[in-house]
């Protein structure tokens, strides 16, 4: 309703744009200067950069890329999707659940931005009834999701049931 009544508005007051832009002109020195109220500046944004043991983690996670996906695999030769996470999380030193269900279960939830090591855990159809895997950059992760798909770096998926941060608790 309010976009008609400006185009109407505007379509009448068209042929008489130059005389209504003179008067606007005149009378604008007699106006009070307009004065926008002053807004403290936000604090600076946190420091996204992932501590240097979630930095280790995602650098043993992509180290992996191209190994077979195998059940119940820790590594080296071949992981499953929580033993991709648990081997990357112990490479940098932290030790956390061995299953994803135990990983959600367990971890502290992340209440913000997602950052590199963070775990995404999601819903599956397979035994576990959960997939977990590593955030890796702004909109990129890690994971061994299942038979003859390798360990792989993808866009983060929507849909994950919960996400974690590892080494984060108190």
């Amino acid at each position: 309703m309010a976009l008609v009544l400006v185009t109407v508005v505007a379509a009448l007051a068209a042929p008489h744009a130059h005389k209504l832009r003179g008067i606007v002109e005149a009378r604008a020195g007699a106006l009070p200067p307009l004065r926008l109220p002053q807004f403290p500046q936000p604090p600076a944004a946190p420091d996204r950069r992932p501590s240097p043991r979630a930095a280790q983690a995602v650098a043993y996670a992509l180290a992996q890329q191209g190994k077979p996906y195998r059940w119940a695999a820790e590594g080296p030769a071949a992981f499953d999707c929580s033993g991709l996470t648990w081997a990357s999380w112990r490479a940098a030193g932290v030790s956390i659940p061995r299953t994803a269900a135990g990983q959600l279960a367990a971890l502290p939830r992340i209440r913000g931005r997602l950052q590199p090591g963070d775990l995404l855990i999601y819903p599956s159809r397979g035994p576990s009834r959960r997939h977990v895997a590593m955030v890796v950059s702004r909109d990129r992760m890690v994971e061994a999701l299942g038979r003859s798909i390798p360990v792989r770096s993808t866009s983060i998926r929507p849909g994950w049931l919960g996400a974690v941060r590892p080494g984060a608790g108190p």
